[in-house]
């Protein structure tokens, strides 16, 4: 079974609540993600462009949606606020989900807004999406500027409630300052290597290695301009050289899948940051083909005991260390 680190299926299901629908997971994502062989995963609250004008608007709204969805799908998926939770899921035979933050525009500069979030259900938080904000400096900002005491703040108050502490989408700048203010583990649930395609979103093979020393994780991503340049080179295969060398780099216990897929965003959000016609990997369109992902790795070498902890052992290990 597989663990996805960073989904957008609330923006998804927030569109079609805010259109009156019900019963939306199982209605447009369910048969997917059971293709697919994923058991659960990170759902992010993105402020998605065009609604990131208002943030906390957008926020409020997600969280509303994920409420009113919440009761609906109880039967097939469960939200979990600890690892027991997830437990409990697998035992059960349901799919399961933590909530994610991706970025924290939404709370200016009070940074007590966090627990708010995390009362709600929130476990996990980034401080940027690519954006500069009073806390951080995401992949397009000004790449001198790091994080600032609020950022630092916000960092202190993450790891003090036990949410998963999120390095994507920073630039390169405010992911040191981060690690150089964060006590715990660090993960980039969704990044790939610079090494095999120089984009500012993917990391360092120094960043690799500072975030395993923190006892965190990186996220196999699966969109398609972090895999190859060459659009026509953007395959499943080059997509698993980069788990290849994540792993000569960090070591098979710091990998995993965050897959991020993006195939059902709306153009106005979907054109904010892909420049291609598709946003997809060739071979792996969407959640339903991760198991061309897993028959690459086992083509490649991955034994079932790697395959096992690249593909959701290594995440429930570190939930378990990190949730409180």
């Amino acid at each position: 079974m597989n663990f996805d680190a960073h989904g957008d299926i609330w923006t998804d299901v927030t569109h079609h609540y805010l259109n009156g629908e019900s019963d939306i997971f199982r209605k447009y994502h369910y048969d997917r993600f059971k293709k697919g062989q994923i058991e659960g995963g990170i759902f992010v609250i993105w402020n998605d462009p065009p609604f990131d004008k208002d943030p906390l608007k957008r926020t409020h709204q997600m969280m509303a949606a994920i409420s009113h969805e919440e009761p609906d799908c109880a039967d097939i998926l469960k939200i979990c606020r600890s690892y027991e939770d997830m437990v409990t899921a697998r035992k059960e035979g349901k799919m399961y989900t933590f909530i994610g933050l991706e970025g924290l525009k939404s709370v200016g500069e009070d940074v007590d807004m966090i627990e708010e979030f995390y009362n709600f259900g929130a476990r996990h938080a980034s401080l940027t999406w690519n954006e500069e904000n009073p806390l951080a400096t995401g992949a397009l900002g000004t790449p001198e500027r790091g994080l600032t005491d609020l950022g630092r703040r916000a960092v202190r108050k993450i790891e003090d409630l036990g949410m998963i502490l999120d390095v994507s989408h920073l630039n390169d700048t405010s992911f040191w300052d981060l690690l150089d203010a964060a006590s715990g583990p660090v993960v980039a649930t969704h990044s790939n290597c610079r090494a095999l395609c120089d984009q500012r979103r993917n990391l360092t093979d120094d960043q690799l290695k500072a975030l395993a020393e923190t006892g965190g994780m990186v996220g196999l991503n699966s969109f398609n301009e972090f895999v190859h340049p060459d659009i026509h080179k953007q395959t499943v295969e080059n997509l698993v050289k980069h788990l290849v060398h994540m792993v000569e780099i960090m070591g098979i216990d710091h990998v995993g899948f965050g897959f991020d897929f993006c195939e059902y965003l709306c153009g106005d959000t979907l054109d904010s940051f892909s420049s291609q016609e598709n946003p997809y990997t060739i071979g792996l369109e969407d959640c339903s083909q991760v198991p061309n992902v897993i028959a690459e790795m086992k083509r490649v070498g991955f034994n079932d005991e790697e395959i096992e902890k690249i593909s959701h052992k290594n995440w429930h290990n570190l939930i378990h260390k990190v949730m409180k």
